[in-house]
């Protein structure tokens, strides 16, 4: 067996064993593909007020740029989907990938232990962690490392297990064995996620205008929610589900097997507790959440958007 082959296994395996659902390896190169619609959704200004989606463009296209010497692109998948998603009885919705601990520092320390146990076989090599953390195009990598396709909602779609994943990657200068390109898209003429979009951001195939996005409105988007979008944003407050809900691929979604993944005990908050919720106590319930990505200020400008819908819509 060459030690390529058997490096290639024992990362494979290793995934498996720290609970990651896939992992696929595509050979490092430049997603030459993906230059023209990634400068047309920024030129549409689909990006709205997320600057830094500006910057870096070549190094979003060539992992070489990020890692000296690249030559292997490491993808990896695992589901957060809840185990038991009728534990969640609040009247306001935070997105499932939002409910337990925040997925980047345990995905990270997941791959930082394959990459210890790696190096003590391969002696030092070049290679960088990613966990939508860095300018990386972790969708198109999924793809090229034949793990699915990416859908009309912009998300990565797995035959097997639908779409409740994070994506993460290790760009390495360690020379492996390659999994075949995911081929074509199993969407067909479904259009579910662009019908069920309460925002009408899926403007269309693969295409989100962020600025519609329910995720933008009450994470990425620092100031108040318009007041335009007033009766279409419907309980969110933080990031949104629909267009996944919705997808009939996710009728195979497989329940995460990452017990930090489970959800908190403010799932069954009632509408007034999060109206309620003091900056002393989001900072010490949410220090190891991904809402504080939001912050106390825009969490509470969501959740008062919310309420104030709600409550004009019982009236």
């Amino acid at each position: 067996m060459s030690t390529r082959t058997e490096f290639t296994r024992f990362i494979k395996s290793q995934a498996a064993a720290l609970g990651f659902d896939f992992c696929g390896i595509s050979h490092s190169r430049r997603l030459n593909e993906e230059e023209e619609r990634l400068s047309n959704w920024l030129k549409k200004g689909f990006h709205g007020k997320m600057a830094y989606m500006e910057n870096h463009f070549e190094k979003r296209l060539n992992p070489g740029l990020l890692v000296d010497g690249a030559k292997s692109v490491i993808s990896f998948m695992i589901s957060y989907k809840p185990l038991n998603p009728e534990a969640y009885t609040s009247e306001l919705k935070v997105s499932a990938y939002a409910r337990g601990l925040d997925y980047h520092y345990v995905i990270k320390e997941k791959l930082n232990s394959l990459m210890d146990e790696l190096t003590q076989k391969t002696g030092k090599i070049n290679y960088r962690i990613f966990v939508d953390s860095a300018p990386v195009l972790d969708r198109a990598w999924a793809v090229e490392a034949g793990l699915g396709w990416i859908g009309k909602n912009s998300m990565l779609i797995s035959r097997k297990n639908g779409s409740f994943f994070f994506l993460a990657e290790i760009i390495t200068d360690l020379e492996l064995e390659y999994d075949a390109p995911f081929g074509g898209s199993y969407c067909g003429e479904c259009t579910r996620c662009i019908d069920a979009c309460p925002t009408g951001a899926i403007v269309a195939s693969r295409t989100i205008d962020a600025q519609q996005c329910i995720s933008y409105l009450t994470i990425e988007l620092k100031e108040s929610i318009p007041e335009s979008f007033k009766g279409s944003t419907a309980q969110w407050i933080f990031g949104c589900d629909v267009c996944q809900d919705v997808c009939p691929w996710n009728r195979f979604s497989i329940a995460t097997s990452v017990p930090a993944f489970e959800a908190s005990h403010w799932i069954t908050w009632s509408k007034m507790e999060w109206v309620a919720l003091e900056e002393k106590t989001f900072n010490q319930l949410f220090s190891k959440s991904a809402l504080k990505r939001a912050g106390f200020a825009k969490l509470k400008n969501s959740i008062s958007f919310a309420v104030e819908i709600h409550d004009n819509h019982e009236g």
